[in-house]
């Protein structure tokens, strides 16, 4: 449980959770049993883009943040309420290690840092499949290795192409859509592992003979824990090692959130921040 005090300044991640109940203690907050546990913006809870805002269960979600609140390392550190630990766990749940050869789809701010928790985490190749070049030139500067820009099933063969023709071992899928999905299915390996922690915009994917089941694939992620990973991750943005707030391209105060999610569905923008 986190001690805090009037004026400490801190990081929510966007799930509530009590921090203590059976599921939290094994780094699943979003599956937390607390009668309170929710999401910001649910049914049971206002959203967090406000001049103030209560917390539930403040305690056990809220980490301090040791710095000021005119701090340059704020952008990077607000990623990890939501992106950053989104991105790693994807990459966690994936399995990546230095062994593994690893596809990120999409190259939206939780397909970038991904790549970069592909890279903290030593994988030996990276492909972002991404067609945005200043994002994909980000992603290189995060750590891939090989971008491929072309879908379907031309982009399936250049990464078959860039692998030996096998594919990867991990494929961390940041998008939702189906196309996103049978282009990770496309990519990955026999014996490898689907990352899913893009928002699924479909049925349940299939995962029968004809799909999962043939080749012995894993399918695996969902809604990232990221209270699990903030004091983890904490440490590489205060020395310097990592510098994720870079995903942030935009700012906004609060009259122009509106605006600013309109420019992300666009891709006008690829991550806003607000500054109340």
């Amino acid at each position: 449980m986190t001690t805090l005090n009037r004026g400490d300044l801190v990081v929510a991640p966007f799930a509530i959770s009590d921090n203590t109940c059976q599921f939290c203690r094994e780094g699943l907050h979003t599956s937390c049993t607390h009668p309170q546990a929710g999401f910001w913006g649910g049914s049971s809870f206002e959203g967090g883009q406000a001049e103030a805002v209560r917390v539930p269960l403040a305690d056990g979600i809220l980490v301090k943040l040791p710095v000021e609140a005119d701090s340059a390392l704020m952008p990077s550190l607000l990623t990890l309420s939501d992106v950053f630990g989104t991105g790693y766990h994807a990459a966690v749940a994936g399995g990546v290690n230095p062994r593994t050869r690893v596809t990120v789809i999409g190259d939206g701010a939780v397909g970038l840092l991904a790549v970069m928790s592909a890279k903290r985490l030593g994988a030996e190749q990276i492909i972002l499949m991404g067609r945005h070049q200043a994002r994909t030139d980000l992603g290189r500067e995060f750590g891939a290795t090989d971008v491929v820009s072309a879908r379907g099933e031309e982009g399936i063969a250049q990464v078959r192409e860039l692998t030996g023709g096998h594919g990867t071992h991990v494929v961390l899928e940041a998008v939702g859509t189906m196309p996103a999905y049978q282009q990770a299915l496309g990519v990955v390996r026999p014996g490898g592992v689907i990352s899913r922690v893009g928002v699924p915009q479909y049925e349940d994917a299939p995962i029968g003979f004809g799909g999962l089941f043939r080749h012995n694939l894993r399918l695996t992620g969902g809604p990232a824990p990221v209270r699990a990973y903030i004091k983890e991750l904490m440490p590489d943005i205060l020395d310097g090692t990592i510098e994720p707030g870079k995903v942030f391209d935009a700012t906004t105060g609060l009259d122009g959130v509106p605006a600013g999610y309109q420019d992300m569905a666009d891709r006008k923008s690829l991550k806003v921040l607000i500054k109340p």
